[in-house]
């Protein structure tokens, strides 16, 4: 697949298949290939979970969180030299070591980042880390395989 950093939104879209609320990464502003990439969520008063996830103290929910970094394991993964062919899905498939580490309210900027500690037979494992300036945000070890579209 041939782009340009940064990806947008737009970009995203042509990658990803999740759409509002659930289409969790704005911008990639990262990329090496097979080995990691980089991309940022604007974390905004306006996000749905915010009027149930407190009321008085928004927080966004660590699932989230999480779903952002799967979310960009797949773009990883569709971006690599060899990787997703276009007839494929690659799904989440697991979470290990997940820890949160920091609270994300309204105004932080996530960065997203994931990194490629092995590929076999269609399964995808990855070191995953979110941060919010230099403070570790939360962080695990995701596995996504790949499908048949």
């Amino acid at each position: 697949m041939e782009f340009e950093l940064p990806l947008s939104v737009e970009d995203i879209r042509k990658i990803l298949p999740h759409r509002y609320p659930m289409l969790l990464v704005d911008r990639i502003i990262g990329f090496e290939d097979g080995v990691k990439a980089v991309g940022l969520k604007a974390v905004t008063i306006n996000e749905p979970f915010f009027d149930g996830h407190f009321p008085g103290k928004p927080i966004m929910p660590g699932v989230l969180i999480l779903e952002a970094l799967a979310q960009m394991g797949v773009i990883f993964a569709n971006l690599t030299s060899g990787g997703i062919k276009p007839e494929q899905l690659i799904v989440f498939a697991g979470a290990d070591a997940v820890k949160w580490r920091r609270q994300v309210v309204p105004g932080d900027m996530l960065t997203l980042e994931t990194k490629l500690i092995k590929r076999r037979a269609g399964i995808w494992k990855m070191e995953a880390a979110a941060y919010v300036g230099e403070d570790k945000a939360a962080e695990g070890i995701l596995t996504a395989a790949e499908t048949k579209s």
